[in-house]
């Protein structure tokens, strides 16, 4: 059993928390837990790479986005175009079937912890597919 003393500690943490799932600090919580979730596939799927190509080193600038990879709008863009339809069909695949299992079959004090966790699957295939390109031709050039 919890002693007095730490349930006391863990209301008064629980309590600043709240004001970061109200208001105007909502888009700020739900942005960043979305781009975490963005760099966590990211470090997934390049773990998952190393451990293809021995050797191989994780590339933490690689966690930014493209215009934060130095890429320029119009790169951006063509590389939008160039994958766009994979993807689509694949959020096609994925996210139908997920929500109708989170709404179906989930009672509501699991649907955020299943989306959380589809979604960490979700931005590792994000990844992939990003980097997938250049994952290739190193692997080609060793």
């Amino acid at each position: 059993m919890i002693s007095r003393q730490s349930k006391d500690f863990l209301i008064r943490i629980a309590g600043y928390w709240k004001p970061l799932f109200r208001g105007r600090f909502l888009i700020v919580t739900n942005t960043v837990s979305s781009g975490g979730m963005l760099a966590a596939g990211d470090f997934l799927q390049q773990t998952r790479e190393t451990r293809r190509t021995p050797g191989r080193t994780r590339d933490w600038t690689r966690t930014g986005m493209g215009m934060m990879e130095g890429h320029t709008l119009s790169e951006a863009q063509a590389e939008f175009r160039g994958k766009f339809w994979e993807f689509y069909k694949a959020d096609w695949c994925v996210w139908p079937a997920a929500q109708m299992i989170n709404f179906y079959f989930l009672p509501p004090k699991f649907r955020v912890l299943y989306v959380n966790m589809i979604t960490l699957g979700w931005d590792t295939y994000l990844s992939y597919l990003k980097h997938r390109d250049r994952v290739e031709a190193t692997t080609e050039a060793e």
